[in-house]
């Protein structure tokens, strides 16, 4: 201890002898304290020295300590607790606790700091903001002035696409991501509208795993049409290749063709577009670039010998595989500039499938193997084996393949160290076509029938197999060719001439069986 200090306990200690032995009796641990224990609280019994000296030595007390420093009083405090009993700090700590405890958010706007107020309660999530709000009206000011439930909104639309989605199609996306101006609504309209968006979300799952879906069919039939053998869709259009030699644009909301386009020698069996081009390949072994608004053909690519089964593009490059066993890697500078940069071979058979990303291009063929190369030298990387027969179909994306085979089953794999994560049985023939985002794994087959799988189950490998199928879909009367998938619906065709849309969102709830919903029909007949 510090000389100073010690001087202070000196002379607080050397009052007159009856204080300072009282004083000295009430600073240490009392010796006629009786304690009993028993299935309740701990009971204490305590005798306190006559009124008149404890009040008086009390203010003797208090007036010194007022006047040391505080480091001083602080280690005079420490050597007063450290004197006491346990139950004796069992109070000190009950009567601390809420001294200690202190009321930053609405702290932070009395010393003109509301933006931090804001910034900080913005990071909760929605039951954590609703608890926020009766915390005090200060606390669900701060919520209403900061638009937080508003915040939360646009985040959730931010990062996740079904959220996004059903801004989109319910238009409240209008009221987001703008400033505060007179055509934004309160923050009470934003707090409405969350639990709204949570129904529909609901609502959209359980649709999902029941089946309920509303059903629209386009009938692209024409007099030597015999199936749609690929499409891709958006909010606006899809667009089809057909075994007619023909692509045909359909417009989404009314179903009618829009436009068709003709060029090919045979049928169109793969194609993707994005903004500005269409690239479709064919069995007349040309990939073809049409202008995505006029349908003007804008370049032709000869290079394989036999008929180009599946074809990829993005960010300046482009894979093509073909029958003839390989695999083509082009350099897209322009639609018209599209040079080749390197031929892949390996396969022992027809090259039916390819993906890729900036890492990885991965190829399916009919001799039962996938096969992994590097995107930035082409060479090879390894070889996937387990599939039994062929394979159809496959999709890459963040590290997970998901294959479908002719073996009649899909395979999940883990592309970095090439195992085998899951095989799913179900498909009574071939697996035709497959999908999947972080969800679900959609999957159409030679079966007619369209599968929905529970991806995040079966990546567990605890997981029993017979959870991992939600729901099948049959409404095609022919072989699934291709589909694609959303949040909200499926878009499938068939060999039995049909687009099928499938909608998980705008079903009808007046009665329809379980899995059925009425359907509408457009019907197609080139002249």
């Amino acid at each position: 201890m510090e000389p100073e200090m010690e001087d202070k306990t000196v002379e607080l200690m050397n009052t007159s002898g009856m204080e300072s032995q009282n004083l000295v009796d009430d600073l240490s641990p009392k010796k006629n304290t009786v304690l009993k224990l028993s299935n309740g609280p701990v009971v204490g019994s305590r005798k306190r020295p006559s009124e008149g000296n404890y009040e008086k030595e009390k203010e003797h007390c208090i007036a010194l300590f007022d006047q040391w420093s505080e480091a001083d009083q602080v280690e005079f405090v420490e050597r007063l607790i450290s004197r006491m009993c346990h139950y004796q700090h069992g109070h000190i700590n009950s009567y601390l606790k809420p001294m200690l405890q202190r009321d930053f958010i609405t702290a932070l706007p009395a010393q003109g700091l509301d933006h931090i107020a804001e910034n900080i309660l913005s990071f909760l999530d929605a039951r954590s903001l609703c608890s926020a709000e009766l915390v005090c009206k200060e606390w669900q000011r701060v919520i209403s002035e900061g638009m937080l439930w508003k915040k939360l909104i646009e985040r959730m639309v931010r990062t996740d696409p079904l959220w996004k989605g059903l801004s989109e199609r319910h238009q409240w996306e209008k009221y987001l991501f703008k400033n505060r101006t007179s055509e934004v609504p309160p923050n009470s309209y934003y707090h409405s509208l969350y639990p709204k968006i949570i129904q529909d979300i609901e609502t959209i799952e359980a649709n999902w795993r029941c089946g309920r879906h509303n059903l629209q069919r386009i009938q692209c039939r024409s007099e030597n049409s015999k199936g749609v053998y690929c499409l891709q869709y958006d909010d606006d259009k899809i667009i089809s290749g057909l075994r007619d030699n023909s692509i045909k644009i359909w417009d989404k909301q009314s179903l009618e063709c829009l436009k068709i386009l003709t060029g090919h020698t045979g049928s169109v069996l793969c194609l993707q577009y994005d903004e500005r081009v269409i690239v479709t390949g064919s069995s007349d072994s040309t990939v073809r670039v049409w202008e995505v608004t006029t349908g003007e053909v804008l370049n032709t690519l000869i290079h394989h010998n036999e008929a180009v089964l599946h074809l990829r593009f993005a960010n300046g490059l482009m894979v093509t595989c073909s029958k003839d066993r390989s695999i083509a890697v082009w350099d897209m500078a322009s639609p018209t500039d599209i040079s080749l940069r390197r031929v892949l071979v390996g396969h022992r058979a027809a090259v039916n499938v390819v993906d890729f990303d900036d890492k990885y291009i991965v190829s399916a063929s009919g001799d039962r193997t996938i096969k992994v190369w590097s995107t930035s030298t082409c060479e090879f990387v390894r070889t996937l084996n387990g599939h039994k027969r062929g394979i159809a179909c496959l999709q890459y994306r963040d590290r997970l393949v998901v294959s479908g085979s002719s073996d009649n089953t899909i395979r999940l794999w883990d592309i970095e160290c090439g195992a085998c994560l899951r095989v799913l049985e179900g498909h009574e023939e071939l697996v035709r076509c497959i999908r999947f985002d972080n969800k679900r794994i959609v999957s159409g087959a030679y079966d007619g029938k369209i599968k929905v799988w529970d991806l995040q189950a079966a990546l567990d490998p605890r997981a029993p197999a017979s959870t991992l199928c939600l729901r099948t879909l049959v409404e095609h009367s022919g072989r699934v060719f291709r589909l694609q998938f959303d949040e909200f619906q499926i878009i499938s065709s068939s060999h039995d001439d049909t687009i099928l849309i499938w909608d998980f969102l705008n079903v009808s709830t007046n009665g329809q069986s379980e899995g059925r919903s009425p359907s509408r029909t457009y019907t197609y007949i080139s002249r």
